[in-house]
Formats: structure tokens, sequence, C-alpha cells
């Protein structure tokens, strides 16, 4: 299959576009080779050297694909470990901000696959405050995540050097 360009740039030249597969990721990748035009000046100083590598990646889904029907046998055994988690367990160390009680356990163990509610509901049941009353919960004293993100993923993007996920809360908003 050969394409050009429809509108008449100067200097255009067609180009071939070629489908390449990559067995470790079980896709196919559309890759457009280099495109050369005139550089405007002809003082080789001025001019921008070619990189090595500037070639579009565009991944290929399999539904698009008419040769790829199945994956291959070692793309699908990593794909069926790649939500994994290395530990089944992560350290959270709480730590109270402001006027908020601190506890007398500040460090627990979780599960990976626990979401970040449970971990509310825990100290909630900890610092025993009324359904009525707020508590908010922060990670590394930055950012408040979602009820629903992934203990185990908050784990492994913010953890501390101690491996312990740290998490600050306050009865009153103190962060973001």
């Amino acid at each position: 299959m050969l394409l050009a360009f429809s509108r008449n740039f100067p200097n255009s030249q067609p180009c071939q576009p070629h489908i390449s597969f990559q067995p470790e990721l079980g896709i196919f990748r559309n890759i457009l080779p280099n495109i050369t035009t005139k550089m405007a000046s002809s003082d080789p100083q001025s001019a921008i050297p070619d990189s090595s590598h500037n070639e579009p990646d565009l991944p290929l889904t399999m539904a698009s694909s008419i040769i790829l029907t199945s994956l291959p046998r070692d793309a699908a055994s990593a794909l069926s470990t790649a939500g994994d988690f290395p530990k089944p367990k992560v350290t959270v160390h709480f730590k109270a901000v402001g006027s908020a009680p601190s506890l007398d356990q500040k460090v627990c163990r979780i599960s990976s696959s626990q979401r970040f509610e449970t971990v509310v509901a825990y100290l909630r049941r900890k610092l025993k405050v009324n359904e009525s009353d707020s508590v908010f919960l922060y990670v590394n004293s930055t950012f408040a995540p979602a009820l629903d993100e992934v203990v185990g993923n908050l784990h492994r993007c913010f953890k501390d050097s101690k491996d312990q996920l740290i998490v600050t809360y306050s009865m009153t908003p103190a962060f973001g």
C-alpha cells in the first residue's frame, strides 16, 4: 500500500507505512518511515540533527488486526500477572494533623486489594468518630485519594523509604 500526501506540499515525498508485530507486548504497531524535507537554510551548523528514532508508534488493537486473532502464549501469561501486587499486604502509617486525636497504634497492615474506603472506615472506627463528623485523609500530606482507589496501587506509587504508605488525617481540611 503506497500513500501520498493529497495536498501539494513542497518537498513532500510519498511514504509507505508498514506494520510490525511486537511479540513481547502481543500487539501490532503501525510505523511510518521518516519523511524528509529540505532545510530552509543550507548552512550545516544551523541544521537540526536528525534523531535516530523519530518514527511514530501507533498501537493497533487486536480487533483491528486481520492477522492476529489471539494473543501469543507468552503475552497471555504476561497479561495474567500484570495486575498482581508484589505483596499481599501493605503497611499503612497514620499521622495525625492539627487537632486530630492520635492513635495508640499508628501502623497497621491492610490487604493490597482493598479499596481506600476500607482505610477510611478503619480509621473512623479506631478514632470512634460519629457518622456526622468529618475525617479528612491524605496520602503523603499531599492529596486525598478517591474512595475506590486500590490501596496496593497507592502503596506502589507513593510508599516511603520504609516501604510504608503514609496517611495523614485531620478533622478539618488540611491540605490541597
